[in-house]
């Protein structure tokens, strides 16, 4: 059993214990090597993230919903945090021969994910503790790390990491930050018809290494794509990829979008033209916007005769209104924009609302702004 207090400086690396009490997610993931890496990713954050909000930044989070780290760790190594203004990636491993930083490409390369800074982390099972034993920035790791395409990483010898993470508190409070990123090419767009053909192949639990079955540029726009990484991860598992709202409303919302925060939701209105109430199912999902709760609700009605879809958004608080300059917008799967797609509140409003017809089974992205906490974009089908 490891010995030394919570966190102390051992042979010039930081060494910090794991919690008494470890919390470990079970999720299915579709290989053992995914099983593996996400047991080691919340290893090393149950560790880490404390001693950083006590020691660094205290307003140090996760950069992504703790729902949505599953698919990440499906199919890559590391694990994303904000602090003030700035992203760290952790880097777990168990290697015990070595001293090497080894990052996956698509932390580096994919511009919606890379971060100022990446963390060596060594995570000691046996002894119930992480070793931290450097850091380093995108920038160095762009100029000065060792590309391997086999496995599509970049690498950085121990001598070349920074090893004392103080070194970085420091640097922020003396303001004297060098240059951290360096610049990446922009990704090609990829087209909706050929993310699903992608994903019908990456989707197969068989195909042990999805990350190297296709060139990186198809590869990490794919998954820059909130919606298609979640999908990807669904489909390695078997679990089908349409969050049908019609299918919601009939059987009930499935287990893993009541995990996002989706829940079904019985409404009264009353129509217009209409002098009599009625109740309407649809679904609801609770927002954290600016600090305040609102709720995003979706159900269908009827207008001359046509099925429209409403999408409202109000606070969750009695007589709270919305501020001005807030919206709601909605996009296509490509996410385009269309016409009268989005409401904004000119004068504080009860309610930002959107009415579209659309097509059996056709998709839609939500978004608001101020965007919501842990926003992720998610296609909902209807």
């Amino acid at each position: 059993m490891f010995d030394y207090p919570t966190h102390t400086i051992y042979s010039e690396h930081l060494y910090l214990e794991n919690p008494d009490a470890i919390e470990i997610t079970e999720h299915a993931y579709s290989t053992a090597g995914g099983d593996r890496r996400a047991w080691l990713n919340q290893l090393c954050l149950q560790a880490f993230l404390p001693w950083f909000r006590e020691e660094i930044a205290s307003d140090a989070r996760l950069a992504y919903s703790i729902d949505t780290l599953p698919s990440f760790w499906e199919v890559v190594n590391g694990t994303a945090i904000t602090f003030e203004n700035y992203r760290l990636i952790l880097i777990p491993t168990l290697a015990i021969d070595n001293y090497e930083l080894r990052v996956p490409q698509e932390w580096l390369d994919i511009p919606e994910w890379i971060a100022d800074y990446y963390v060596a982390v060594r995570v000691q099972p046996d002894d119930d503790c992480i070793e931290i034993y450097g850091y380093t920035t995108h920038y160095q790791l762009k100029t000065q790390g060792l590309y391997d395409w086999r496995d599509r990483t970049y690498s950085l010898e121990s001598d070349d990491l920074i090893q004392d993470l103080n070194v970085l508190w420091v640097t922020h409070q003396t303001s004297s930050v060098g240059i951290l990123r360096a610049e990446v090419e922009s990704l090609s767009a990829v087209s909706s018809i050929q993310a699903e053909n992608l994903l019908e192949r990456l989707g197969n639990p068989e195909l042990k290494f999805p990350r190297l079955a296709i060139p990186f540029s198809l590869w990490g726009a794919l998954l820059a794509r909130d919606n298609w990484r979640k999908s990807l991860f669904q489909l390695r598992q078997g679990i089908s990829i349409s969050w049908s709202i019609p299918q919601w409303l009939q059987t009930g919302v499935d287990n893993l979008a009541q995990q996002w925060g989706w829940s079904r939701k019985e409404l009264t209105i009353a129509p217009v033209g209409m002098r009599s109430i009625e109740t309407v199912t649809g679904v609801s999902r609770q927002l954290t916007i600016a600090g305040n709760s609102y709720e995003l609700i979706i159900f269908p009605t009827t207008k001359e005769n046509n099925l429209v879809w409403r999408f409202e958004l109000q606070s969750t608080v009695s007589e709270q209104q919305i501020p001005v300059g807030f919206k709601l917008r909605l996009l296509t799967e490509a996410l385009q924009p269309f016409e009268n797609n989005e409401d904004i509140a000119i004068a504080p409003v009860d309610l930002l609302y959107l009415e579209v017809m659309l097509e059996p089974g056709e998709g839609l992205v939500w978004e608001t702004e101020p965007e919501a906490n842990n926003y992720r974009q998610e296609t909902i089908r209807f």
